[in-house]
């Protein structure tokens, strides 16, 4: 890549990302790059940046911080054939982990400089959002016990992605109980009682949670995880095996791929990227190929 506009939220990662900066332009400077270096001040302004260089001919915007800013870029660039690259610096990096990008910053900004892209998979939610009607998500659509626990981790005063998020299970898990809902896959409505049911287009979620193990971002396929009702001690002794992908073998894990699904029910409401989105009833498709995006080699081929 010869010309980066690199949007930065210097909060991102308790601050990590802020430290970053001088690090992450030196480097990419001398790799060659022709570097512009912006910083945002919320998600809309970091939106806005990611979409100016799209529209003003950069070679690629680059975001540096969390999901959310991954987020603002993929919104930014889904549908173009401008690239997008990722130097991760929040506290979960869930979309950049399933997409092959490196975690330690040096070789995630090694990769931008050397410009190697490949097509990568989207998913489209709408419904009644909190923000417009339609929504882009990378990595999934949570429900149910997941969204209470994300919701619960994002209040806590201090975010650590992992740990809190198990915190919040331990927390939620005392008065949770079972969700009805209603699905509908190729046009067949399917009512049922279920602790989470997530629509995944990437595979990880809460900072390492794998909710999609088998997870391919090129399938032009959403990976659909339900969670049935059981024991509050079984879901306890499945969660170290979230973070394995192994729960999945628990007769009480239902997964199946679908182009396309809508997720309601009583009481409900999604989160996606790590941020809520809105009630239920949330229509979510598969957007193949919607994002080019800068990989590591290894990961292009």
């Amino acid at each position: 890549m010869t010309g980066v506009t690199l949007v930065v939220n210097p909060a991102a990662g308790h601050g990590r990302a802020g430290r970053l900066v001088g690090p992450v332009a030196a480097r990419l400077r001398d790799a060659g790059v022709r570097l512009t270096v912006e910083a945002s001040t919320d998600y809309d302004h970091a939106f806005r940046l990611c979409r100016d260089a799209v529209r003003g001919g950069v070679d690629a915007p680059a975001v540096l911080g969390g999901d959310g800013m991954v987020h603002a870029g993929l919104s930014a660039c889904a549908w173009t054939d401008v690239p997008l690259g990722i130097v991760p610096a929040g506290t979960g990096n869930d979309f950049a982990r399933s997409a092959g990008i490196p975690g330690r910053w040096r070789p995630a900004v090694d990769a931008i400089a050397a410009g190697h892209t490949r097509r990568v998979d989207l998913m489209t939610v709408e419904g009644d959002l909190n923000e417009g009607n339609s929504a882009l998500v990378g990595s999934a659509l949570s429900t149910g016990f997941d969204e209470v626990v994300a919701a619960r981790a994002a209040s806590l005063p201090l975010h650590l992605a992992g740990p809190s998020y198990a915190y919040a299970v331990f927390a939620e898990l005392r008065r949770f109980r079972p969700f009805h809902y209603r699905l509908t896959v190729d046009g067949q409505v399917r009512e049922l009682e279920a602790m989470l049911v997530a629509v995944a287009n990437a595979g990880t979620i809460g900072g390492g949670i794998r909710i999609a193990p088998d997870f391919d971002l090129t399938d032009g396929l959403l990976d659909v995880t339900i969670v049935h009702p059981v024991r509050t001690g079984t879901l306890l002794r499945l969660f170290p095996r979230l973070y394995t992908g192994s729960f999945v073998h628990h007769p009480a894990i239902e997964r199946f791929r679908t182009p396309a699904v809508t997720v309601d029910g009583t009481d409900l409401f999604g989160s996606a990227d790590g941020e809520p989105l809105g009630r239920v009833p949330l229509a979510c498709a598969a957007a193949p190929g919607a994002l080019q995006l800068i990989v590591p080699e290894r990961s292009a081929a």
